[in-house]
């Protein structure tokens, strides 16, 4: 009956015990760092300046050169 205790231990609770603090801290990493948090701010924030930016010079070539989306599509 000693030697059971034992066996149960390393054969069923360890395994578990292993996967268990393993899902747990899959879960927990899943989330964005403050890093990535930053870059994907700083990202956005560049894709919109070059949004307007695109838009701005649009503008610009629909006044000098109207035809320009009728050569280009």
């Amino acid at each position: 009956m000693n030697d059971v205790i034992p066996v149960l231990l390393l054969t069923v609770c360890a395994p578990l015990w292993i996967i268990f603090h393993y899902i747990t801290k899959m879960k927990t990493s899943k989330g964005l760092t403050p890093e990535d948090e930053k870059m994907l701010t700083d990202v956005w924030e560049s894709t919109k300046k070059m949004e307007d930016r695109i838009q701005t010079l649009e503008r610009i070539l629909d006044i000098e050169s109207p035809t320009w989306r009728q050569r280009h599509e």
